[in-house]
């Protein structure tokens, strides 16, 4: 065989070794940057907050902005990708968020902290939204499961070393140098950059007004909903969601009519699609609900400390990190409804075992309960996703790919207010919020149970 000949694997799709490789590793060092640099500040923000002389709630800013700009920009980038090329807006939103995270060292003053924390989401947009286009070219058809789950692994992973490396890094210096933490990351990915699916641009026009109007709706109705939450003036919050829902009804009538929307409202009108893409939305919110309030019913009602509470609490990551490349895996080869079925079924019952879990719980009544819903979400949102690549087309996997992390983000938005609206009417410490969270999870289970029985009948 010459150098030159293409081996086995790449003929049945994917790319040849070992360039696949180099290939996973730097899309999967890219993905860990971001993810860890998105949800590292939170560990610091009552440090940032004494640094720059601002409240507590101010800083909380920090945060905010950042995943208030991935949630509006993460389709528009994606849409931007067909036109310049997969490989390389990765590659340009790889260096962009090198480069603010370099700038966070300059920060002086939270309005410009908060800038760069834009720009950095900018960067992140363009990672997480390309992501699985890559994905899909790097991994033959038949491991495209066990790559989602294996990059479901390092995604999971990554969040939950955040917070500990967080820590880590406040215990020995100042607060920029936790945004510096994952940067060989980055480097490690910019290195190994070559080896990913070669760019393959398209001439096509953007759409900046279909831009506009989708960072609009996405920013306004979200923004409002998280002002009504945190206090603010009613008649505000509401004129903001009904803006947004006005300029979203705008948007939409307007990608109707668009060969390729840059919302996929073609792909989501297919039914297991638009199945699969409203379970992963609602498995994130439920999730994303009980996470936010268990740090709080821990130390309030069982009297643990912080770093108790950590330690219980990394159950179910950890849980997640073994079952999710299962799921995946498995999602090659087995039905992907009834996986997602499962997967929703375990989490729901773990979510309420844990909601009237006894007040004399031990640590190990609650780890067991908690690794129930890190398992049960671990072997939903491999399969799910994966559902979703494999039924789109193969140009139309940039829409896939931003719409499952836009999914993902403003899942995981709506349930952190949702979380931050039960603490806020007195309901965060007790069981409300593990029962919202089942009930929000066997609305996911019904999903995946009607793509199921629309698969059977379609036979």
């Amino acid at each position: 065989m010459s150098a030159d000949a293409p081996e086995p694997a790449e003929q049945s799709g994917g790319l040849p070794m070992p360039r696949r490789l180099l290939a996973i590793i730097a899309a999967s060092f890219g993905t860990a940057l971001v993810v860890i640099d998105g949800s590292i500040a939170n560990v610091a923000l009552p440090t940032i907050a004494r640094d720059l002389g601002v409240s507590g709630s101010s800083a909380v800013l920090v945060v905010t902005v950042y995943q208030l700009v991935l949630v509006m920009t993460m389709l528009p980038i994606a849409a931007l990708a067909d036109r310049l090329g997969h490989r390389t807006l990765y590659q340009y939103g790889l260096i962009l968020f090198t480069v603010t995270t370099i700038l966070c060292f300059f920060a002086r003053s939270l309005p410009f902290l908060l800038v760069v924390r834009a720009a950095q989401a900018l960067g992140a947009a363009a990672v997480l939204s390309i992501t699985a286009v890559l994905l899909r070219s790097i991994y033959p058809p038949k491991q495209l499961g066990r790559g989602l789950g294996i990059h479901a692994v390092i995604s999971s992973s990554a969040s939950a070393f955040a917070p500990t490396l967080g820590g880590l890094v406040l215990g020995v210096a100042s607060w920029p140098w936790i945004f510096a933490a994952a940067a060989p990351f980055g480097i490690v990915s910019m290195l190994l950059g070559r080896a990913l699916p070669d760019p393959e641009p398209r001439e096509r026009p953007y759409d900046f007004l279909g831009a506009m109007l989708c960072a609009s709706t996405f920013g306004l109705i979200v923004s409002g909903i998280e002002s009504g939450v945190h206090g603010n003036s009613p008649v505000v919050s509401a004129a903001m969601v009904l803006a947004g829902i006005l300029i979203g009804r705008a948007f939409v009538k307007r990608e109707l009519s668009a060969s390729e929307p840059m919302l996929p409202i073609d792909l989501l009108a297919v039914p297991a699609l638009g199945l699969a893409a409203l379970g992963g939305m609602l498995c994130f919110v439920s999730a994303m609900t009980l996470i936010v309030t268990i740090p709080f019913r821990l130390q309030n009602e069982y009297g643990l400390s912080p770093g108790e509470v950590g330690a219980i609490f990394a159950v179910w990551p950890l849980t997640t990190l073994i079952l999710a490349p299962l799921g995946g895996a498995l999602s090659d080869r087995v039905s992907v409804a009834l996986l997602c079925g499962s997967g929703s079924l375990i989490a729901a019952v773990g979510m309420l075992l844990f909601a009237f879990q006894p007040h004399d719980a031990t640590w190990l009544d609650m780890a067991w309960r908690l690794s129930l819903c890190g398992g049960g979400f671990g072997l939903f949102a491999a399969p799910n996703a994966r559902s979703i690549i494999a039924a789109t087309p193969v140009n139309r996997t940039a829409a896939a790919g931003g719409l499952i992390a836009t999914n993902r983000l403003l899942g995981q938005t709506l349930g952190a207010t949702m979380g931050a609206a039960l603490l806020a009417m007195g309901f965060g410490m007790g069981r409300a919020p593990g029962i919202v969270a089942a009930f929000l999870m066997g609305l996911t289970m019904l999903t995946a149970i009607s793509r199921f029985r629309g698969k059977s009948q379609s036979a």
